[in-house]
């Protein structure tokens, strides 16, 4: 039988490794002397999830230890209003995809999905009262702090959606709906999480506490996002993809700020094996084993660490991490799975073109040639 923790270590596993907790600690402190704290983290349910997943993935994992009770939203309705990141026709797909892969990294890191709950935005966010409180928090939000809320969540663009400024809003309410006293999210997301501590008291519901994680950078130095291909690993990548893509990566010598490849070792590698093995060209030294993350980055500051070295290092590292998972989706039923979520847009493009008839050819056919 597992140890039972005290609200005291339950308190440090929830907030350890955390860039920000928004609220109030002695209310969570509070909630953990009464009983386990519900929590939940959503994510929009859009293009492939990359390799960063895996830093909420270990949050999740000590919330889990902790006690909670841990809903994941896998929000398709936010995944459509976000410019359309998700067609209509592929959200199904879509969330089902989201769910085997979620599974799978928590899998691989030896995670028990046992008391974890999965939900779709769509089971709650189409129900009659749930559209009312959208109506009546589009009559207290404006557009100014609707725009601004989302800034850094919803796509950008110079003539935004109507649909863009609704998704901070439903992010807020899907707190009140799955009855958390939590959300957990990147720290991406704390004007997000700003709008729901303002306006949910105003709509008669209890303000939340927020749990923020740091952003693991992409692979050209900024945010790793699902929609842009250069910034990121795919959970599903081939190992030699993951070679090609890492090689690419920005990686300056002596050079730590907006590393995403530190700083997936920071974020990923330390808090999961406890220390980081750092492969040498023979020419270089002999391998190094590091035990405390500091030291790697003084080392690569101070240039004792060549580039290629550690991204060598991290391949070895991720592929060991991402094995299991491309083995599991090797199965027909995920292969399947996934062609139907992404369907290859070259195969429509070519559908699309042999559907198309000439002129000359609509004119034999009405001629009965």
């Amino acid at each position: 039988m597992a140890e039972e923790l005290s609200p005291e270590e339950k308190f440090h596993l929830i907030t350890r490794n955390l860039q920000e907790v928004l609220g109030d600690d002695q209310k969570l402190k509070q909630i953990l002397q009464e009983r386990e704290l519900k929590v939940y983290w959503g994510t929009a349910t859009t293009g492939k999830p990359h390799v960063a997943y895996f830093v909420p993935m270990l949050k999740i994992a000590d919330f889990l230890k902790a006690g909670c009770e841990v809903t994941i939203l896998l929000a398709d309705l936010h995944a459509f209003l976000d410019n359309m990141k998700a067609p209509l026709d592929l959200l199904e797909h879509r969330v089902q995809y989201y769910e085997q892969i979620i599974k799978a990294i928590l899998e691989s890191i030896g995670v028990s999905l046992d008391k974890l709950k999965f939900v779709k935005g769509t089971d709650h966010q189409l129900s009659r009262q749930y559209n009312l409180d959208m109506y009546r928090l589009s009559t207290m939000v404006t557009q100014h702090d609707a725009k601004k809320a989302g800034a850094e969540v919803v796509k950008q663009v110079e003539n935004p959606l109507l649909s863009g400024l609704l998704y901070p809003g439903l992010q807020a309410l899907d707190e009140e709906y799955l009855k958390v006293d939590a959300q957990f999210g990147g720290v991406d997301q704390r004007k997000i999480f700003t709008l729901a501590e303002k306006y949910l008291p105003s709509l008669g519901y209890a303000k939340r506490i927020h749990l923020m994680n740091p952003m693991v950078p992409g692979l050209m130095g900024t945010k790793m996002s699902s929609s842009l291909e250069e910034s990121k690993i795919d959970i599903l990548d081939k190992s030699e993809d993951v070679k090609k893509k890492l090689n690419k990566a920005f990686c300056e010598p002596g050079n730590t700020e907006n590393n995403g490849v530190l700083s997936f070792v920071q974020h990923v590698l330390f808090p999961l094996c406890g220390q980081f093995v750092l492969e040498r060209d023979p020419k270089w030294g002999e391998d190094q084993t590091y035990t405390v993350f500091e030291q790697l980055k003084k080392d690569f500051e101070d240039k004792l660490i060549d580039p290629k070295d550690l991204k060598a290092s991290v391949e070895v590292a991720l592929n060991k991490l991402l094995d299991p998972i491309r083995k599991k989706f090797e199965s027909p039923e995920l292969c399947q799975l996934t062609n139907s979520a992404y369907p290859d847009p070259s195969k429509n493009k070519a559908a699309a073109g042999k559907g198309r008839k000439t002129k000359k050819e609509k004119d034999r056919k009405q001629g009965g040639v």
